[in-house]
């Protein structure tokens, strides 16, 4: 694992964001004792898109009959 400041990391971001994107972890260091504050790894992890209405006919939801709204505005009718 390669470390570097804060400093270096603006100075060199795209060159970083190259060398992450290729499988290197990178470690960012911070303060006089240059402690990693934080790292930048590859996303390896290729998720599918979440399936919408996982939940359908799970719940209900219901409105009383007597339910106005306060102004016809508010759904532009």
């Amino acid at each position: 694992m390669k470390t570097m400041t804060v400093g270096e990391f603006k100075t060199h971001f795209s060159q970083v964001l190259k060398d992450v994107e290729k499988g290197e972890k990178i470690g960012i260091t911070f303060g006089r004792k240059k402690e990693v504050k934080a790292f930048l790894v590859p996303n390896d992890v290729h998720r599918e898109p979440r399936k919408l209405g996982i939940l359908q006919g799970k719940g209900e939801f219901f409105m009383s009959d007597d339910f106005q709204t306060t102004t016809d505005d508010e759904f532009g009718i």
